[in-house]
């Protein structure tokens, strides 16, 4: 099975950016759509944004025009440019497969935390 790993988070100041990386064991490419999700503490997963086989993208209105979501086939590997990161977007951050039968086991996540 496909192995996901999530890398690039830390500790930033609002307003400041982190670029996160999903790196995937192997050919991810007949799982697109692809997502970035988030869970804070105590809340529900969220999906924030997905890319999908065509490279159109979808973000939740909360991240709209500060999060960019991309790709690069070549390396198996969905990336997520975060930009004027507020305390709100802490949370720990995974990659996965949008549609429920395309998901594999669920990476340990990247951590994301907003403050100053």
């Amino acid at each position: 099975q496909v192995q996901l790993v999530e890398s690039g988070g830390g500790l930033v100041q609002p307003g400041g950016s982190l670029r996160l990386s999903c790196a995937a064991s192997g050919s991810i490419f007949s799982f697109y759509p692809m997502g970035w999700y988030r869970q804070a503490p105590g809340k529900q997963r969220e999906l924030v944004a997905s890319i999908g086989r065509s490279a159109g993208t979808t973000y939740v209105d909360s991240v709209k025009g500060r999060f960019t979501i991309s790709r690069d086939n070549a390396k198996n590997t969905v990336y997520l440019q975060m930009n004027s990161l507020k305390p709100e977007d802490t949370a720990v951050y995974y990659c996965n497969a949008v549609r429920l039968g395309s998901r594999v086991d669920w990476g340990q996540g990247t951590q994301v935390t907003v403050s100053s």
